[in-house]
């Protein structure tokens, strides 16, 4: 059940007793030190499994989206683990592979050899329903970092296969929780013409239906053929015009034309999701909590800002070296089973223990409402409450989930 509360303060000896909690990895891993480490353990291997895909050209001189997204944050992850592991004598291994879009990736993941344990998974959904099916791959921990589908999450979830990447829904529901706490519950909905597009938008719908905020119009625009940058005065009065509004929600997962219509609505209004404030799991300007010491050593591991998937890839393998660290051991079912337990919670530099949900596989996680220059907000945003966490307000809760693979027989 989640209920809508006024603005107001934790509990402090709640507050007190969560900020305890946040240092306890920390003396964990000093009181694992003291313990006699483990003789001969033998590297814990992870893989690193990628498809390219074609990625468009991007608008205004905007910086393309970087080829090793993902990848780089798969490596930080591995520097950060092999870190941490030194104290207690354990040690982790990368195996990274990047397929091309006619390249069948069933073959790569065969050529990563006998029962691969553990695979951080940046691909398109049909390939991760594609590879989650293989018979050889009943063993396999598959940790998606890079199809944000609710379906995978749903209907067409599969037992082993964790999503660090946060799902669509959970976007929208951070996005519409924000709307709805600042009362700015009429949203007028643009979506471009690509499939994801309408995937994003349809996560909108829900999402509105879920918090009591209400879709006034909706339309559809396609840029094919023209240039909004120069037209864009224009081309976004008709699709923008529509009854009273307090938002422009747009739904344009490739850039496509989204950036370009902050300002060049119909009616002053601000501009929300794939372009405006932005849903994500991280960005530029995210510092708190420590994160301004994960910023900086991805910077200078990859001379660049880390983005959403480059932290989904970073989480995927920090989260296998941080189980085997807490169980002492990297024999590979043991992790496996560490992770895949419901008492299982790993650090995330986002202010609280984050666990991977029961029913469908996915990350728990705080999620930030950015525009380039700041983060506006973090969601859950407070005063949306639930009986287990408030981190489950955000995707698919577990009565309405149509997740059946994690499901205990009777």
């Amino acid at each position: 059940m989640l209920a809508r509360l006024g603005h107001r303060r934790g509990d402090p000896r709640r507050r007190m007793a969560h900020d305890a909690g946040l240092a306890m990895p920390g003396l964990l891993l000093m009181l694992l030190a003291l313990l006699p480490a483990p003789a001969g353990a033998r590297p814990l291997a992870i893989h690193y499994l990628e498809r390219r895909v074609e990625r468009p050209s991007p608008l205004n001189n905007e910086d393309p989206i970087p080829d090793d997204e993902g990848l780089k944050g798969a490596e930080l992850g591995l520097k950060d683990s092999n870190a941490t592991g030194r104290f207690v004598s354990l040690s982790f291994t990368l195996d990274s592979r990047v397929v091309g879009a006619d390249e069948d990736i069933r073959d790569a993941f065969r050529a990563l050899g006998d029962q691969p344990r553990f695979v951080v998974l940046n691909a398109p959904a049909e390939d991760v329903l594609a590879l989650a099916d293989l018979p050889e791959a009943r063993d396999t921990v598959f940790l998606n970092v890079g199809a944000p589908d609710t379906r995978l999450r749903e209907a067409d979830c599969r037992p082993r296969l964790l999503h660090v990447l946060p799902s669509r829904a959970m976007l929208a529901d951070a996005l519409v929780q924000f709307l709805a706490y600042k009362r700015w519950t009429r949203i007028l909905l643009l979506s471009g013409p690509a499939p994801a597009d309408a995937l994003y938008a349809e996560a909108l719908k829900r999402s509105a239906r879920k918090f009591g905020a209400r879709i006034v119009t909706e339309s559809r625009f396609d840029p094919q053929g023209g240039d909004t940058r120069d037209t864009a005065l224009r081309e976004f009065v008709l699709p923008t015009r529509g009854p009273d509004h307090d938002v422009v929600a747009v739904a344009d997962e490739a850039g496509a034309f989204g950036a370009n219509l902050v300002y060049n609505t119909a009616a002053p209004r601000p501009v929300v999701g794939t372009q405006g404030l932005t849903p994500a799991a991280w960005g530029r300007p995210v510092e708190a909590w420590a994160a301004v010491q994960l910023q900086t050593r991805f910077r200078r591991l990859a001379g660049r800002a880390m983005r959403p998937v480059d932290y989904a890839g970073w989480m995927a393998v920090h989260t296998l070296g941080e189980a085997a660290v807490q169980a002492r051991s990297t024999d590979p079912a043991t992790v496996a089973a560490l992770v895949l337990s419901p008492t299982f919670e790993v650090g995330g530099f986002k202010g609280r223990p984050l666990s991977f949900r029961s029913w469908d596989g996915q990350l728990r996680q705080p999620l930030f409402l950015l525009w380039p220059g700041a983060v506006t907000a973090t969601a859950p945003i407070e005063g949306f409450l639930h009986h287990r966490t408030e981190l489950d307000t955000l995707g698919s809760d577990e009565p309405e989930s149509a997740c059946r693979a994690y499901r205990r027989p009777g």
